[in-house]
């Protein structure tokens, strides 16, 4: 098994930077997140925050922030009625926009995220990862990362983690701004990159080859 590099951007640059840019982001877009608090709170009702329990860095669990993009609508059993159904025109909106992600940036600056890096999947799938698959975990999870410019979710599982061990095996600071770049172009294009995994992207069921 490769071992991933230690670097000094790694170690010791890549979170202050997070800690900083994600400052400056949230003074910056405050307005932004006051006008879209109050469309969902408008359009959707409470709560405003998309709240779940993803595993971060070395499988540490977290809650991550989202705007919510969908209604509580049941079924006459009251249970809720399938992701597709419940996703609405304006959270398409916002997913298209990635603006639904932008409470993220409260977990970049409290730690449990990074800028960059693979994307903080569903805690049901720990144990389904093989022990290649779990070096996703050795660095915090990103907004975006190398499988999200790459894809997303037009490749398989199995190219995903390819692509976050990738990143977790290589990461410097010339990759982290490419992957910046790269990924402003594709939600500017709406290329996909905030097409939500619970609605087009079929849940993680294990690897067939657990060899790795």
């Amino acid at each position: 098994m490769k071992k991933s590099k230690d670097s000094l951007y790694r170690r010791f640059i890549k979170r202050p930077i997070d800690f900083l840019l994600a400052s400056i982001a949230i003074i910056t877009l405050s307005p932004v997140f006051l006008i879209i608090a109050f469309l969902v709170k408008v359009k959707l009702g409470s709560p405003v925050l998309f709240k779940q329990k993803r595993p971060g860095l070395n499988e540490k669990i977290f809650t991550m922030y989202k705007f919510r993009t969908m209604t509580d609508e049941r079924d006459e059993n009251g249970e809720l009625l399938p992701n597709n159904i419940r996703l609405t025109k304006f959270g398409e909106v916002l997913r298209s926009t990635s603006l639904d992600e932008l409470p993220e940036l409260f977990n970049i600056l409290k730690g449990d995220m990074s800028f960059i890096g693979p994307r903080p999947l569903l805690i049901e799938y720990l144990p389904l990862y093989t022990e290649y698959q779990k070096q996703r975990h050795g660095v915090r999870p990103g907004l975006s990362g190398l499988a999200q410019i790459n894809g997303r979710n037009t490749i398989t599982w199995e190219e995903k983690f390819d692509y976050d061990i990738q990143y977790v095996e290589n990461i410097t600071l010339k990759l982290d701004c490419k992957i910046v770049i790269q990924t402003i172009r594709k939600v500017f294009k709406q290329e996909g990159v905030n097409s939500s995994d619970n609605v087009t992207m079929e849940k993680f069921k294990g690897s067939i080859d657990n060899d790795q």
